[in-house]
């Protein structure tokens, strides 16, 4: 049984060639004995499993990498498959694409619980192990991932290392930290590109086809992942590529929902499930006001396209303001609360208050108590601080 995944396993691992390892490498802690990476499509999963595969000291007959999409795994049992692994000598056992595996719940939760290895597994960042009915999120320990950082990809870039930078520091100490920066690149030079092309690592195998790669992504996404993991119908998939497609147009604070829903034919309660379902699977991000309740059915205040690289590919017309505020929360929202204020653009942690613009942008939306994060300049002043300086975040 094992023959077949061991021999695709080395011929992975042999043509692996890539250096460079994602944040979110460094942050995993790799004593868990069950270890969760949650993430869009094409962010990089698989590379990260497949390179720490190569790095850990262990023989190659004591570390598997297998994916749960194979056509292999049709009609084999996970745990099985794992018992055979552990029975000879197996440690590390590392399960790609979980999400397409049917009642992989209750066959991890038994891995974990009678055998003695380490196991990774990736799937989509729809996928909900918290709700699982035997109960995994208890065993498991979850990492959920983005696509690159403005940091990340001006070091894929230009080769340069560069710290990341947490937001509270950012704020205190914009100045110097952009001084200590601009020592070494011009951040502006690249910026564009990064807001055009730099979100996902695969821009770097193809300039030239990465348009065409990413609608691939965001396909399978929309046809394959969110059906499987929501139970959504087939005839109903082309309402949620609509659904994408309308997020084009209006400004995010000019959002209709009614108008929305009537333009999709389906009704509000459906909207708003369909919304979530794309937030969950990092093509929507929407900004919902501060309240408790159903986060579903809490009514959106904003609802932006996952992140610029989307804008491009999809909108025939972009607002510069929408591309500014999206690069903003696409930053920011896998490490912090974010909520719609009733003056400015974004609330952090019910505690910084944003307001985004070009480099005329002034306090009088917000006063005294918030940051201005403005576009087209080099170095802060004050409050007032360079919008490409949030890309240093992760």
């Amino acid at each position: 049984m094992l023959d077949f995944f061991y021999e695709r396993f080395v011929l992975l691992l042999s043509s692996l060639n890539i250096q460079y390892k994602r944040y979110f490498f460094n942050k995993v802690d790799f004593n868990d004995k069950l270890i969760v990476i949650l993430g869009a499509r094409g962010v990089g999963k698989t590379t990260f499993l497949l390179q720490y595969l190569k790095e850990i000291n262990l023989p190659l007959n004591k570390k598997l990498y297998i994916s749960a999409d194979s056509i292999k795994m049709s009609n084999l049992s996970l745990f099985e498959l794992a018992k055979e692994f552990s029975a000879k000598g197996g440690k590390v056992l590392a399960i790609d694409e979980i999400h397409k595996y049917p009642d992989f719940a209750r066959q991890l939760k038994e891995i974990y619980d009678f055998l003695d290895i380490k196991v990774l597994i990736s799937g989509s960042s729809a996928l909900r192990l918290e709700h699982a009915k035997d109960d995994l999120s208890r065993r498991a320990v979850l990492y959920k991932v983005n696509g690159l950082s403005f940091r990340e990809f001006l070091e894929l870039k230009v080769g340069k290392q560069f710290k990341s930078i947490p937001l509270e520091e950012i704020l205190k100490n914009h100045v110097e930290i952009a001084y200590n920066i601009l020592k070494s690149i011009k951040p502006l030079e690249h910026f564009k590109e990064y807001l055009q092309y730099g979100f996902y690592p695969f821009y770097f195998e193809n300039p030239n086809t990465y348009y065409k790669k990413l609608e691939e992504t965001i396909n399978v996404v929309v046809e394959s992942d969110l059906p499987l993991i929501y139970k959504i119908e087939p005839k109903n998939i082309i309402k949620l590529k609509k659904l994408i497609k309308l997020i084009c147009f209006p400004e995010p604070y000019e959002l209709n929902l009614s108008k929305l829903a009537q333009k999709i034919e389906i009704n509000r309660h459906t909207l708003y499930r369909y919304i979530e379902y794309l937030n969950s699977g990092n093509i929507l991000t929407s900004l919902k006001p501060n309240v408790k309740g159903d986060a579903i059915f809490t009514k959106p205040e904003k609802i932006y396209l996952n992140n610029t690289n989307l804008n491009y590919c999809y909108c025939e017309e972009r607002k510069i303001g929408t591309i500014r505020e999206t690069f903003v929360v696409s930053q920011l929202k896998n490490l912090y609360n974010l909520s719609y204020p009733k003056k400015g653009d974004l609330l952090v942690n019910n505690q910084y208050l944003i307001e985004i613009g070009g480099k005329n942008k002034n306090y009088s939306k917000i006063g005294n108590n918030g940051y201005l994060l403005t576009d087209d300049i080099e170095v802060g002043y004050d409050r007032k601080i360079p919008l490409w300086l949030i890309g240093f975040i992760y």
